[in-house]
Protein backbone atom coordinates (compact mmCIF):
# COMPACT_ATOMS: atom_id res chain seq x y z
CA UNK A 1 0.00 0.00 0.00
CA UNK A 2 1.32 3.75 -0.92
CA UNK A 3 0.44 6.32 1.46
CA UNK A 4 0.83 10.14 1.89
CA UNK A 5 1.51 12.48 4.52
CA UNK A 6 2.73 16.22 5.08
CA UNK A 7 3.16 18.89 7.29
CA UNK A 8 3.56 16.56 10.60
CA UNK A 9 5.65 19.19 12.55
CA UNK A 10 7.22 16.86 15.30
CA UNK A 11 7.95 18.55 18.47
CA UNK A 12 6.34 22.42 17.21
CA UNK A 13 4.45 23.42 20.32
CA UNK A 14 3.56 26.39 18.13
CA UNK A 15 1.74 24.41 15.38
CA UNK A 16 -0.99 23.67 17.90
CA UNK A 17 -2.39 26.95 18.28
CA UNK A 18 -1.81 28.42 15.05
CA UNK A 19 -3.38 25.51 13.08
CA UNK A 20 -6.08 25.23 15.55
CA UNK A 21 -4.70 21.32 16.23
CA UNK A 22 -7.15 18.92 18.73
CA UNK A 23 -4.01 18.25 21.19
CA UNK A 24 -3.53 19.58 24.68
CA UNK A 25 0.72 19.66 24.42
CA UNK A 26 3.42 18.78 21.99
CA UNK A 27 4.06 15.13 23.62
CA UNK A 28 0.25 14.63 23.04
CA UNK A 29 0.70 15.51 19.04
CA UNK A 30 3.88 13.75 18.84
CA UNK A 31 2.59 10.63 20.84
CA UNK A 32 -1.47 10.85 17.97
CA UNK A 33 0.88 11.21 14.86
CA UNK A 34 3.04 8.46 15.48
CA UNK A 35 0.54 5.85 16.86
CA UNK A 36 -1.86 6.99 14.12
CA UNK A 37 1.13 6.14 11.70
CA UNK A 38 1.78 2.73 12.93
CA UNK A 39 -2.16 1.62 13.08
CA UNK A 40 -2.29 2.08 9.58
CA UNK A 41 1.34 1.51 7.80
CA UNK A 42 3.15 -1.86 8.14
CA UNK A 43 6.66 -2.35 7.29
CA UNK A 44 5.88 -3.48 3.45
CA UNK A 45 3.71 -0.34 2.99
CA UNK A 46 4.93 2.89 1.23
CA UNK A 47 5.01 6.57 2.45
CA UNK A 48 5.45 9.64 0.92
CA UNK A 49 6.12 12.63 3.13
CA UNK A 50 5.78 15.62 1.73
CA UNK A 51 7.92 17.59 3.83
CA UNK A 52 7.72 19.68 7.39
CA UNK A 53 8.34 16.58 9.41
CA UNK A 54 9.75 18.21 12.51
CA UNK A 55 10.47 21.70 13.66
CA UNK A 56 11.79 23.18 16.51
CA UNK A 57 11.78 20.01 18.69
CA UNK A 58 13.24 19.41 21.96
CA UNK A 59 12.76 15.65 21.69
CA UNK A 60 15.29 14.01 19.02
CA UNK A 61 14.02 14.11 15.67
CA UNK A 62 15.64 11.06 15.13
CA UNK A 63 14.10 9.13 18.03
CA UNK A 64 10.85 9.68 16.99
CA UNK A 65 11.46 8.56 13.05
CA UNK A 66 12.64 5.54 14.30
CA UNK A 67 9.39 4.74 15.72
CA UNK A 68 7.66 5.25 12.37
CA UNK A 69 6.78 1.96 9.99
CA UNK A 70 7.21 1.20 6.48
CA UNK A 71 9.54 2.61 3.37
CA UNK A 72 9.33 6.12 3.84
CA UNK A 73 10.69 9.16 1.45
CA UNK A 74 11.08 12.41 1.89
CA UNK A 75 10.25 15.74 -0.18
CA UNK A 76 11.80 18.17 1.36
CA UNK A 77 9.46 20.76 3.00
CA UNK A 78 10.96 24.95 4.31
CA UNK A 79 10.87 23.29 7.64
CA UNK A 80 13.47 20.48 7.10
CA UNK A 81 16.11 22.78 6.66
CA UNK A 82 16.82 23.08 10.58
CA UNK A 83 16.49 19.22 11.89
CA UNK A 84 18.33 17.71 9.06
CA UNK A 85 21.69 19.78 10.59
CA UNK A 86 21.70 17.50 13.28
CA UNK A 87 19.90 14.19 12.06
CA UNK A 88 20.81 12.81 8.80
CA UNK A 89 17.39 11.95 6.94
CA UNK A 90 18.77 8.78 5.06
CA UNK A 91 18.88 7.32 7.83
CA UNK A 92 15.29 7.03 8.06
CA UNK A 93 14.25 7.53 4.38
CA UNK A 94 14.98 5.61 1.31
CA UNK A 95 14.90 8.94 -0.43
CA UNK A 96 15.28 12.46 0.24
CA UNK A 97 14.58 14.78 -2.68
CA UNK A 98 13.25 18.77 -3.37
CA UNK A 99 10.56 16.74 -5.85
CA UNK A 100 9.45 13.71 -6.89
CA UNK A 101 6.88 11.56 -9.19
CA UNK A 102 5.26 8.09 -8.50
CA UNK A 103 2.19 5.96 -9.83
CA UNK A 104 -0.66 4.88 -7.88
CA UNK A 105 -3.47 2.54 -9.37
CA UNK A 106 -2.68 3.81 -12.69
CA UNK A 107 -2.35 7.84 -11.58
CA UNK A 108 0.68 10.11 -12.00
CA UNK A 109 1.36 11.89 -9.27
CA UNK A 110 3.75 14.55 -9.37
CA UNK A 111 4.95 15.46 -5.35
CA UNK A 112 6.09 18.64 -4.15
CA UNK A 113 6.19 20.61 -0.39
CA UNK A 114 4.41 23.41 -2.31
CA UNK A 115 1.30 24.17 -4.46
CA UNK A 116 2.13 24.86 -7.78
CA UNK A 117 -0.44 25.93 -10.07
CA UNK A 118 1.54 23.83 -13.14
CA UNK A 119 3.14 20.67 -13.23
CA UNK A 120 4.72 18.28 -14.53
CA UNK A 121 1.71 16.38 -16.77
CA UNK A 122 -0.81 18.59 -15.41
CA UNK A 123 -2.43 19.04 -18.57
CA UNK A 124 -2.43 15.64 -19.52
CA UNK A 125 -4.17 14.25 -15.88
CA UNK A 126 -1.74 13.73 -13.58
CA UNK A 127 -2.43 15.07 -9.75
CA UNK A 128 -0.28 17.27 -8.07
CA UNK A 129 0.32 15.86 -4.26
CA UNK A 130 1.73 18.86 -1.65
CA UNK A 131 1.71 19.77 1.36
CA UNK A 132 2.87 23.70 3.25
CA UNK A 133 -0.35 25.15 3.73
CA UNK A 134 -1.92 23.23 6.36
CA UNK A 135 -5.71 23.76 6.00
CA UNK A 136 -5.02 27.37 5.49
CA UNK A 137 -8.36 28.02 2.80
CA UNK A 138 -8.11 32.26 3.83
CA UNK A 139 -5.56 33.20 1.36
CA UNK A 140 -5.65 34.47 -2.21
CA UNK A 141 -4.54 30.90 -3.63
CA UNK A 142 -7.17 29.56 -2.71
CA UNK A 143 -9.70 29.70 -5.18
CA UNK A 144 -6.95 28.31 -7.62
CA UNK A 145 -6.78 25.28 -5.69
CA UNK A 146 -10.81 24.43 -4.48
CA UNK A 147 -11.11 24.68 -8.60
CA UNK A 148 -8.56 22.21 -9.30
CA UNK A 149 -9.69 18.37 -9.00
CA UNK A 150 -6.07 17.37 -9.07
CA UNK A 151 -4.29 18.76 -6.35
CA UNK A 152 -4.23 17.38 -3.73
CA UNK A 153 -3.16 18.48 0.27
CA UNK A 154 -1.26 15.68 1.96
CA UNK A 155 -1.17 17.82 5.01
CA UNK A 156 -2.48 16.11 8.32
CA UNK A 157 -4.66 18.80 9.31
CA UNK A 158 -6.89 17.75 6.62
CA UNK A 159 -6.24 14.46 6.63
CA UNK A 160 -7.20 13.67 10.14
CA UNK A 161 -3.61 13.20 11.19
CA UNK A 162 -3.21 10.19 9.21
CA UNK A 163 -1.02 8.87 6.42
CA UNK A 164 -3.70 8.40 3.84
CA UNK A 165 -3.97 6.62 0.66
CA UNK A 166 -4.42 8.01 -2.67
CA UNK A 167 -7.96 7.08 -2.86
CA UNK A 168 -8.36 8.92 0.76
CA UNK A 169 -6.50 11.68 -0.31
CA UNK A 170 -8.96 12.34 -2.92
CA UNK A 171 -11.91 11.72 -0.72
CA UNK A 172 -10.44 14.14 1.87
CA UNK A 173 -9.79 16.76 -0.25
CA UNK A 174 -12.84 16.89 -1.86
CA UNK A 175 -14.96 17.04 1.46
CA UNK A 176 -13.03 19.46 2.49
CA UNK A 177 -13.22 21.61 -0.59
CA UNK A 178 -16.43 21.53 -0.03
CA UNK A 179 -16.51 22.52 3.01
CA UNK A 180 -14.71 25.53 2.76
CA UNK A 181 -16.81 26.23 -0.84
CA UNK A 182 -20.57 26.03 1.77
CA UNK A 183 -19.02 28.48 4.04
CA UNK A 184 -18.49 25.91 6.93
CA UNK A 185 -15.13 26.10 8.92
CA UNK A 186 -14.09 22.43 8.47
CA UNK A 187 -12.31 22.68 11.85
CA UNK A 188 -15.67 23.87 13.77
CA UNK A 189 -18.54 21.66 12.05
CA UNK A 190 -17.57 18.90 10.95
CA UNK A 191 -15.16 16.37 10.70
CA UNK A 192 -13.28 14.75 8.28
CA UNK A 193 -12.59 11.23 9.30
CA UNK A 194 -16.43 10.45 10.57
Amino acid sequence: MTYFTADLHLGHSNIIASCNRPFADVEEMNRTIIGNWNSRVTDRDEVWVLGDVAYKSATDVGSMLSKLKGHKHLVLGNHDRTWIKYCDPKQFFETVEQMSFTTVDGNRIFMCHYPMMEWDGSHHGSYLVYGHIHGNWGQPFWPLISDNDHMLNAGVDINCFYPVTFSELVENNRRFKEMVAKGENPWVSGDLDD
